[in-house]
């Protein structure tokens, strides 16, 4: 029977959640702080914030595959991550220099969320072969749980640092605990000594290499079902979120407290299933309990949307839906994970990670623009139905796909 260590008793598996958690609570300052530097302090108008809002997405859409296919080239992955993370203080630090020295433009702003997208882009890239090397193959759907974890624990804590820091030192200022963030990471992450022992794919020409990343993908019907079926939650995701704020403050009179607290519901609702995944995964298949995840995709955008009565009522029924929601979502988001790795072949790993994040993350935009658009014509409520039906195709789908029809292999 195979014994290994318990992944909280492995040194490197401890840096590496430890460097992802105290840089998602960075990120998570720089969510409030840089938009409040821009409207409130720069006067920004609603084009240069929607600017603002792309230019972190932007890289995946255009760097994401290309990051893929150097990713797989590489032998050594944990260099190329320190890097990225360096480079990303360095241009959360421009900001408060800037305003100090009374340089700070709204372009400016745009130019470091640019920068740090990037990096981003290229930090995940790179950092999903190197989870393999780190973490042995039975282990990993539990990895994949714990840094999934971190992302809701930084969402939960993370809103009420920054309106601390941002309040104790203005939100330009709040913004160096983004960089000191970005270089704790970068520190981390060079600690690890697992030795890296990834076999590069030959160079065969980018558009080539991207390609067949892109078959790799096309080709496979599990990696297919799951690639499409993130492109339609993100999408429809993404309409529901450039509504809700503006639904729950004028359909509903929710206080701004409030709304805040709602997106800690969701972090709460994932800090549970990660808990729960590891074991309901070695029961019963991550196949299974990407089936089980997406019947409740829909529930939170039909509780939003029939949401009434007093504040409190409406506030707890959308905190419930949050709960609810952020259990599916990291349920599904792990499983997609581990479920990609074991299906990828080792020297296609970073194109196929690339491409599932340039189609799953670059629809993102495109979901926003839709539900606002669709907002202004049809109304908020209708969005939310649209919404709903739209993650609900993501049932049939699933159970109709190889997913659905059997268990996953199941490690112990």
């Amino acid at each position: 029977m195979f014994q290994t260590v318990p992944l909280r008793a492995q040194r490197d598996y401890r840096l590496l959640l430890s460097s992802r958690a105290v840089s998602e609570i960075g990120t998570e300052i720089s969510k409030l702080a840089v938009p409040l530097t821009a409207a409130a302090l720069l006067g920004a108008s609603p084009v240069q914030m929607g600017l603002l809002t792309a230019a972190s997405s932007l890289p995946s859409l255009m760097f994401g595959l290309q990051a893929g296919a150097l990713a797989d080239r590489l032998r050594r992955h944990r260099p190329v991550m320190v890097a990225c993370e360096a480079a990303s203080a360095m241009a959360m630090a421009t900001i408060p220099l800037a305003w100090f020295a009374g340089l700070l433009t709204v372009p400016w702003l745009i130019a470091a969320a640019f920068v740090v997208g990037t990096g981003t882009t290229l930090f995940r890239a790179a950092n999903f072969p190197h989870l393999a090397v780190v973490v042995d193959e039975r282990q990993r759907t539990e990895a994949l749980a714990g840094l999934h974890s971190v992302f809701s624990l930084a969402s939960v804590c993370g809103p009420g640092l920054a309106g601390l820091l941002v309040q104790l030192f203005t939100a330009p200022f709040a913004i160096v605990a983004d960089a000191f963030s970005f270089l704790a990471s970068a520190f981390l992450v060079r600690s690890i000594r697992t030795p890296e022992d990834h076999v590069p794919a030959p160079p065969r020409g980018l558009l080539a290499e991207i390609n067949e990343g892109l078959r790799a993908v096309t080709g496979n019907p599990v990696l297919r079902t799951l690639c499409g079926c993130g492109i339609v939650v993100n999408f429809f995701g993404a309409a529901y979120t450039a509504v809700f704020v503006i639904y729950v403050l004028s359909e509903l009179h929710l206080p701004a407290g409030l709304i805040g607290l709602l997106t800690a519901s969701f972090g709460v609702g994932g800090l549970a299933a990660t808990a729960l995944i590891p074991r309901l995964t070695a029961k019963y298949g991550e196949h299974r309990v990407i089936a089980c995840a997406v019947i409740a995709f829909p529930f939170d955008y039909v509780i939003t949307a029939t949401a009434s009565g007093s504040t409190w009522a409406a506030f707890l029924a959308l905190a419930a839906g949050g709960l609810v929601s952020g259990a599916a979502v990291i349920a599904f988001s792990v499983c997609f994970g581990a479920v990609v790795l074991r299906e990828t072949p080792a020297n296609l790993r970073g194109r196929v990670n690339a491409t599932n994040a340039f189609a799953v993350q670059g629809v993102l935009a495109f979901g926003g623009i839709a539900g606002g658009l669709l907002g202004q014509v049809l109304g908020l409520r209708p969005v939310l139905w649209i919404g709903a039906a739209g993650v609900a195709l993501t049932i049939p789908w699933i159970w109709l796909s190889p997913l659905g029809r059997s268990s996953a292999p199941r490690t112990r």
